[in-house]
């Protein structure tokens, strides 16, 4: 069994404040994609390079940041070394190091971090184009022959389920019609939702806002993170989870086990 764990952690420096090394100790997952890590590589002390994996080995880590400091940036520590990774080839959006993509043979992994559309839709062109570029990768990967599992987080609630509040969400970042309705695109191309393979349930929430006193606590929250995988690589996969019981970030790790060994 290999399982893939992806989280926003909102700031690498400040999750490992916040227990992320003791987390990811005993979680040991085979691959961990990080999103929003806003740090540079040489701004960190060792044990960000080469985190001990808590079987007695480290990971391999590698860091796609964005050139302003502070600021997005995804990363991907795996206990093998992928064959190769590369940034998603597109310079708006690798500078702001939005995705890395790890190629593992019979299957790759994209870490991504979709923009937020902003109030008002401000980013909302530029965040459309980055699903096209994403969608862009994805399929060339598919028809090289390679099954994709894209992890991150997408910033998109695709439907009324996945947030608790839809009908007050309408007009705000995260839950426009244009964002779910790329969504309906992504899917109908043939990347499916893994959670909803699994898991039809309502309240199955990855994001709680911090602007709001409890929300974690009572659940008002959104499904922004999640494991998209091509249609013909479902059968490989085993379950899908949230872990909302994880501190350290507003967003809790989402994880995919996949039925075969990385």
């Amino acid at each position: 069994m290999t399982r893939l764990v992806s989280w926003n952690v909102n700031g690498i420096r400040a999750a490992a404040r916040k227990g992320f090394f003791e987390w990811l100790s005993t979680a040991s997952p085979d691959i961990l994609c990080l999103q929003e890590t806003k740090a540079w590589p040489e701004q960190l002390d060792p044990e960000f390079l080469a985190p001990a994996d808590g079987k007695g080995g480290t990971y391999r880590v590698f860091w796609a940041q964005a050139k302003r400091k502070g600021y997005s940036g995804v990363a991907i520590l795996s206990k093998r070394e992928p064959r190769r990774v590369d940034f998603l080839g597109v310079d708006e959006f690798d500078d702001e190091g939005r995705a890395l993509v790890a190629d593992y043979g019979d299957f790759s992994v994209i870490s991504a971090y979709f923009p937020n559309s902003q109030d008002g839709g401000a980013r909302l062109d530029y965040k459309l184009r980055f699903c096209e570029a994403l969608l862009g990768r994805a399929d060339a990967l598919r028809r090289a022959g390679k099954h994709v599992v894209v992890a991150g987080d997408y910033n998109i609630a695709h439907k009324a389920i996945d947030l608790a509040n839809p009908e007050a969400n309408e007009g705000n970042p995260g839950y426009l019609p244009e964002e779910r309705a790329w969504m309906d695109r992504w899917v109908g191309e043939g990347f499916a939702d893994s959670l909803r393979h699994f898991d039809s349930s309502p309240g199955r929430y990855s994001w709680w806002t911090y602007r709001v006193p409890g929300a974690r606590e009572r659940n008002v929250g959104w499904r922004l993170d999640y494991h998209c995988v091509d249609e013909a690589f479902l059968p490989a996969c085993s379950a899908a989870a949230i872990h909302p019981e994880v501190p350290g970030s507003d967003h809790c790790p989402v994880s995919l086990d996949l039925a075969l060994d990385l």
